[in-house]
Parts: structure tokens; sequence; C-alpha cells
């Protein structure tokens, strides 16, 4: 009887054990049984090319020992979940016979559990090279032939696909791969040339008509990095540019994690003792980061509209303002659509990057959920962490019913606000009582991730308390509320006693073999946190606004974040697309601890914020720009005969646009799509 050490033995020396098994090979041994008795060119080909390699070998030439060096073994490691051995992918790829045989680097993928005596649940993949004429039925027959042990006994899962198999010929460009880099070009192009006209054309600021301002990279540049002086007025909220910075990090930082399976890890299994950390409570709450853009989102949304409708004496062109929206976001996320299916085989390779894109087959048959903004609710979701951005749009939809009834009825549309957020919250609760759901890693579902996490009611609930904070600071915009320290102290540690219970209270619970924790408290625990959350995040917002801020106002308000802030959506769109490249790129397994994906973090940032900050340039602020055409023009009054309250209401609203832009869904400012749609 084959032992189990001796069944490792043929995968420990793949390469060795295909030249060998050449010398004694018949056709039938790598042609299927059904084409065996009539071979195809192709078939004689391969065969032709196997045996060449295979001679090659024994003679020694240069070209097949390479083809040979560069094949994997069965990995070390297995066990600690270690499931790839990536061989020498570029040495493969480069292997060439003039004129006759190129490499063809391929995975072999082996089910280990009967070769190991253990259920692991894992798939071996061994890096095979072997001359690109030989197709995976070919490389599958003669694999099975050379694992067989006895004439009665073959090893069973096996196998290798094409999908796996890269050359260095590249596929052709399909034609939406050569459209979208045309047009990027083309957009590349117009900006180079306003840009231009810009730099040595102006003279003065407003010399030049605002199609120039519009695309000229300088222009946005400008923009981009203004920093603007809260001093100069008490209503600008400065810490809100460093909630959302701090925000956003968080949400990269968790993906990180999210991200770690994509790559060739030599211990994946540590990443379930590391699940039972108090650190790994920070990564895997990270979606609280998420209600922090819900409330900011609604805060402004309600803030700065009503402002805004105090101006124009209550007019507000809803469909002009859904139109604004619209240009703003749907041509970027358009364009995400593409970069991601098409783009990432082109900017990078390597040996986890066959088939491109890890989301293509979604995104090839759902993308018009995302242009239509409803993806939250899609099973297969394209550019799946776009899903924020489908709930945002839809509560934003809905925002006008509550703008209209704050106005016209106050604080009685505010209590029916409060009872709205309630009802959702019973609403949360009752689905998960009623469906038994969990987020614990140990018991999470696909249905309970969509029903507790992905569908808009379960947010609505922290957008519409950032809605009533907004309509709080709204009525008290001129007031100074004077707090003792014991007030003030109360406050913040109620503030941070949410924020540290939302995210370590089920630490406990984090233990594999602890027992799970009952239905009935974690149904209390996301719903009471749903509510939670926002309150604690609006606390900070509003001791920072009053001056009882302290060294937290000093750090959230620095004008550093001013830039970035204003760059939080773009690095948003792309920072998964710079993480799955960056993780399927590597050539060699990589280890996860928490200190290297600290390293990787740090890296990933900052290639994210350069391609965010070209691809602002050429696509975000250009395009978003277009909705500035569809501002009202009106005739401007002589300076002299402007009364001095309207200049401090207009500097005002000026300085308001530069402090509570472009939260990472309300991307370019809710108060540009407000003013376009203020009649």
């Amino acid at each position: 009887m084959v032992t189990r050490v001796g069944r490792l033995k043929p995968l420990s020396s793949l390469g060795l054990e295909v030249v060998n098994f050449f010398q004694n090979a018949s056709v039938k041994d790598i042609i299927p049984s059904d084409r065996a008795q009539d071979p195809t060119d192709e078939d004689l080909l391969c065969i032709n090319d196997l045996v060449l390699f295979s001679v090659s070998v024994s003679t020694g030439e240069y070209w097949a020992l390479k083809m040979l060096d560069s094949w994997g073994k069965f990995p070390s490691g297995v066990l600690t979940g270690n499931s790839y051995d990536l061989g020498n992918f570029d040495e493969c790829l480069n292997t060439e016979l003039t004129g006759a045989i190129r490499g063809k680097y391929c995975f072999l993928k082996v089910v280990p559990d009967y070769l190991l005596g253990t259920e692991t649940g894992m798939e071996i993949n061994i890096a095979t090279c072997l001359p690109s004429s030989c197709r995976a039925s070919h490389i599958n027959n003669f694999f099975r032939k050379i694992l067989a042990f006895n004439n009665t006994y073959s090893i069973s899962g096996i196998d290798i696909i094409d999908s796996s198999c890269q050359t260095v010929e590249k596929e052709p460009w399909d034609k939406l791969t050569i459209a979208l880099i045309v047009i990027l070009a083309v957009m590349a192009s117009i900006v180079a040339i306003f840009t231009l006209i810009d730099c040595f054309l102006r003279k003065a600021p407003n010399e030049l008509p605002i199609v120039v301002t519009t695309f000229s990279a300088k222009a946005n540049s400008r923009a981009l990095f203004r920093v603007v002086e809260s001093k100069l007025n008490p209503n600008v909220i400065d810490c809100l540019h460093g909630i959302r910075c701090m925000s956003l990090f968080w949400v990269i930082y968790s993906h990180e994690y999210l991200n770690v399976p994509n790559s060739a890890n030599l211990n994946l299994m540590q990443l379930l003792p590391w699940a039972e950390t108090p650190y790994a409570s920070f990564v895997l709450h990270g979606f609280y980061s998420v209600d922090s853009f819900f409330v900011l989102g609604g805060m402004l949304v309600s803030l700065i509209t009503l402002r805004f409708l105090d101006r124009s004496k209550g007019r507000l062109n809803v469909t002009l303002m859904y139109v604004h929206r619209i240009i703003r976001i749907w041509p970027l996320m358009a364009m995400a659509i593409l970069i991601y299916m098409k783009l990432m085989p082109v900017v990078s390779g390597g040996p986890l990057f066959s088939g491109g894109y890890s989301g293509l087959s979604q995104c090839e048959s759902d993308w018009y959920g995302s242009l239509l903004f409803v993806q939250n609710y899609f099973v297969n979701k394209c550019v799946g962490h776009t899903w924020y951005l489908a709930v945002d749009m839809q509560l934003f939809v809905i925002s006008p019913i509550f703008l209209i009834a704050l106005y016209k009825w106050g604080k009685k549309a505010a209590a029916g606000i409060v009872i709205l957020v309630i009802l959702l919250s019973a609403c949360l609760f009752a689905t998960i009582m009623l469906n038994n759901y969990s987020m614990l890693m140990k018991k999470i579902s696909s249905n309970a991730l969509q029903k507790m996490y992905y569908d808009t009611h379960t947010h609505a609930a922290p957008w519409l308390i950032g809605f009533l904070f907004g309509y709080f600071l709204y009525l008290n915009r001129d007031k100074k509320f004077q707090l003792n320290w014991m007030m003030v102290g109360l406050g913040w540690i109620l503030s941070f006693s949410m924020i540290f219970t939302s995210i370590f209270a089920l630490y406990p619970e984090a233990k594999w073999d602890t027992p799970p924790i009952s239905t009935l408290a974690e149904a209390f625990y996301h719903t009471l946190t749903r509510i939670g959350w926002p309150l604690a995040l609006c606390w900070v917002i509003f001791a920072c606004i009053q001056g009882y801020g302290g060294l937290a106002n000093s750090f959230l308000s620095s004008p550093l974040w001013q830039p970035l802030s204003r760059l939080s959506f773009s690095i948003y769109i792309w920072h998964k697309f710079v993480l799955e490249v960056n993780a399927r790129n590597v050539r060699t397994n990589v280890y996860f601890s928490n200190y290297q994906i600290i390293l990787k973090f740090w890296s990933d940032l900052g290639i994210t914020i350069l391609i965010s900050f070209v691809l602002h340039l050429l696509i975000e602020a250009p395009l978003g720009g277009i909705g500035n055409f569809l501002k009202p023009r009106t005739k401007t009054p002589l300076s002299n005969k402007i009364p001095q309250k309207a200049i401090q209401e207009s500097q005002e609203v000026q300085q308001i646009q530069e402090c509570e832009v472009n939260t990472r869904s309300n991307l370019s400012s809710e108060e540009s799509q407000v003013s376009t749609a203020v009649d």
C-alpha cells in the first residue's frame, strides 16, 4: 500500500517527473482518449514539443533547463495555509527556442485532502511550465499518468484549466479596452491643451472662459491644494476634513486585511488566531467608518440646503438638483467600471493575474446595477465597495422630502424623523431576531451580510441622525453654548465609551471555542451601535465647533487634511484597484502579519493618492465641473451697490463650500448641487 509520504513524492519534483515520463511515453499517454485514434495537428505539435523539451533537458540545453527550473513543487507549509508554489513566472514566460517553442505558465491544481490524510478545504496551486503549443487537456492527461501509483489507482482532484495559463503573448485588446484607452487619451489631451492655455495665455484670474479653468490641470490643482483659513468665518467646520480622512484611512486599512486571500500567503491560517485578538476587532469593525460617512453626508445635505433655502426663500429645483448630482457621480462610476474591468491586465501582470480583475464576471453580468445605483441589492456586485454610493444616492434621492418638511414644519418634522429612526432601528432588530442573523466571523452568512449591512434601510438611521444634527447646527448657527467642564467631560466620556463599545464589545465572542453570543444580545448590539456611533460622532463635531475639542480639534482641523479631503472620493473609488493589483502582482509568497499589512497599507495608500490625483485631474474634476454650466446665470451688480450684508453672506457661502466639500459619496459638494437647484 502506498504511504501518504509516497504520494507526495511525485508532486515534490514535478519537472523531473515530466522529463522522465517522456522517456517511455506513447501518443495515447498525452492525447486524451477521445482523440487518441485520430490526433489533430495541434495534438501532434504538442507531442513533438514535449519530446523535444525532454530530450533537450537530457542534453543540457539552456532553454530547456530554464523551463524546467521555473517549475514549482508541492509547497511547504500547507497546514499553515500556504496554497501556492509560484515557481519562477518570468523565467518560464521568457523561455524560448527560437522559432519553435515558447514557455507556457500554468497552475496545476491539487486537492490535498487525501494526500495529507486530513480535511484542509484547500486547493494547492503548483506552477508548471510547458510548451505553449499544449492545451490543458494534453497536460491533464499526462499528469494523471505521471501521478498514477499503480495500474488500478490514480489521484483525483488534479487538474489544469486553460484560464490559469499565461504566455508572453498577451490577448489582443478588445474593442471596449481600445475605446477606454482612447477616451483616457482624449481626456488627457484636452486637459493638456487647456492647461497650456491656462499657463501661457491667462494674465488675470477671470480673463479666460470657464471651460478653460474647468479642464485646466493647473486650475484644478490649485483648487485641490488651496488651504482655507477657518478664522475667516465661524461657520466653517474644519474638523470634517480630518474626520473624513481618518475614516477613509480606516476603510482602506480594513480592506488590506480583506484582500489578504487574493495573494499567495505562506501562513493564511494565521488569520484564524489573529481574528481572536483585540487588534482584529478594530479591523473587523471597520464598517463603522462607513456609518461615519453617512453621518457626514446627512449632516451636509440638511445644513447646506437649509441655509440656501433661507437665501432663496424656499425655492428648490429638485430635478436640477438630481441632474447635477448624477453629472458629478455617474461619469466617474462608469469610468471606474471600465478601468477595473479592462485596465488591470494592461497595467500589470503576474502568476496570480490570469483573468484580470477578480470581479470581472460580476461586472460583465451586473454592470448596469452600479450605473443605476442599486448594486447594494445585487448578490454579485460590480466594483463591490461602491455599494456605499448606491445607498447614499438612494438616501439623497429622498432627501428633498425631509428638507422641505424641515423647512416648512421645523421641529414637528424633526420629531417625525426621530420616530422614523426608531422604526428603522426596530426593523433592523426584528430582522436579526426573526432570521437568527449574526455578523460574527464564526457565524456570518451571505444573507446576514446582505440584510444587516448592504440594504439601504440598515444605514438610513446613521444618515438621518446626521441629517437631524445638520438641522440642529442650522438652528444654532450663531449660538455659542456655554458648557462647564463637567458637562464637556461627560460628553467626551460618553462619546469615547460608545466608540470603544462599538468596536470592542464583541471581542470576548471572537474566540473560536467560545459559545456564540445569543441572537438577542447581538440584535441589541447592532441596533444600538447604529444609533450610538452617529451620536458619538455628532458630539465630536459639536465639541470642535464650540471650542471644546482640545487636542482632538487641533488634530482633526489641521489644514493638512484639506487637500486629501477634497481628493477623498477619488481615493475611495480607486483604492481597491491598487490593492488588488499589488496583491496579485507578487512573484514570490508573502507573509501575513500586522506589521507587514502596515507596510503594505502605507505603500498602497501612497500609490492610490498619486493615481487618484492624476485621475482627478483627467476625469473627476473636468467632468464634475461640467455641472457648473447648469447653474443659473444672474447679472452681477456693481460692487459699490452691493450691500455689505450681502457681501458677507456671499463670503460665508463661499467659505462653507470650501470647508464642507466632498464627503466620499457627496463627492463634490452638496453646496454646488443645491446652489444649482436653487432658482
